[in-house]
């Protein structure tokens, strides 16, 4: 199955984006950032080159005082030798613990063309910049079950609604210029009811 990359189904919520790499984010989700006190959703854009913007950790303190659902978008993943897991854990350390409920599978070049989703180990393939879902293999299986277990030990305790709640912080790695990692951001904000 094969389609184009959809935009999201709720345009109307209100979604505060901070960090290296705002700016390009907010374009490729086709939406018009709002201020962090008005959001119903934030996205923190972290680098897996430069890391953190310096405002990053006071911002995010202020969405935990404010309980708003919140999720850290990680780029410049074909720039870095640091991997999506690693500047994962480096996040969950310096911020809050977080969920990764997808993780990057990589073209030959060593470069991210895809995902693997934890919950149902689909991958979704971007390589042709299309969204292309297909079944993964025996392999990947295997290479992402400690993954899984934790990831699913994770929503077992929070329930399926944490991350509304603002008590699970998914990670989604993203690389913009095949627009990986899109679809799967405008699924967790389609999921943030409006004037929350």
């Amino acid at each position: 199955m094969s389609n184009l990359i959809s935009q999201p189904i709720s345009p109307d919520i209100r979604v505060s984006i901070c960090g290296n790499g705002a700016v390009e984010l907010a374009q490729a989700l086709n939406r018009t950032p709002a201020p962090l006190a008005q959001a119903d959703v934030a996205i923190f854009v972290v680098s897996a080159v430069t890391g953190f913007s310096t405002d990053l950790p006071a911002a995010w303190e202020e969405a935990r005082s404010r309980y708003i659902p919140s999720l850290v978008a990680i780029g410049e993943l074909e720039k870095s030798e640091i991997d999506f897991e690693d500047m994962s854990a480096i996040v969950g350390k310096t911020l809050d613990p977080i969920l990764t409920p997808y993780l990057v599978l990589h073209s030959d070049e060593g470069f991210p063309t895809a995902l693997i989703n934890l919950a149902n180990l689909m991958i979704t393939d971007y390589s042709l910049g299309l969204k292309r879902t297909i079944q993964s293999d025996p392999e990947h299986k295997e290479l992402v079950a400690e993954f899984r277990e934790e990831y699913l030990a994770e929503i077992e305790v929070t329930g399926e609604d944490g991350f509304e709640q603002g008590l699970l912080f998914p990670a989604i790695p993203i690389s913009l210029h095949i627009k990986l990692g899109i679809a799967e951001i405008n699924e967790y904000l389609d999921r943030i009811p409006s004037g929350r």
